[in-house]
């Protein structure tokens, strides 16, 4: 079972249309408000990301991270 986690925040258009796109498509996601929590700031940091959205998909052992919201890549990884 593959794990989705988003890192965004209010003020982010794209970020929206993803979560959007997730629900749409009936994946579930964990979402990781950078605004809310300074821990998530430092996580996305971390990712080597430098805006939202920011998605994490864990499988196992593996892991993708996806900067913006690309939707052919999260299809792909996500096999929609």
């Amino acid at each position: 079972m593959k794990k989705v986690i988003i890192y965004s925040q209010e003020t982010c258009p794209p970020c929206h249309a993803e979560k959007l796109w997730f629900k749409e498509n009936g994946i579930e996601f964990e979402e990781r408000d950078i605004r809310k929590n300074d821990q998530y700031l430092h996580e996305l940091i971390g990712l080597g990301a430098v805006a939202t959205p920011a998605t994490v998909i864990k499988d196992g052992d593996k892991e993708e991270v996806i900067l913006g919201f690309d939707q052919t890549k999260l299809a792909e990884i996500l096999v929609i």
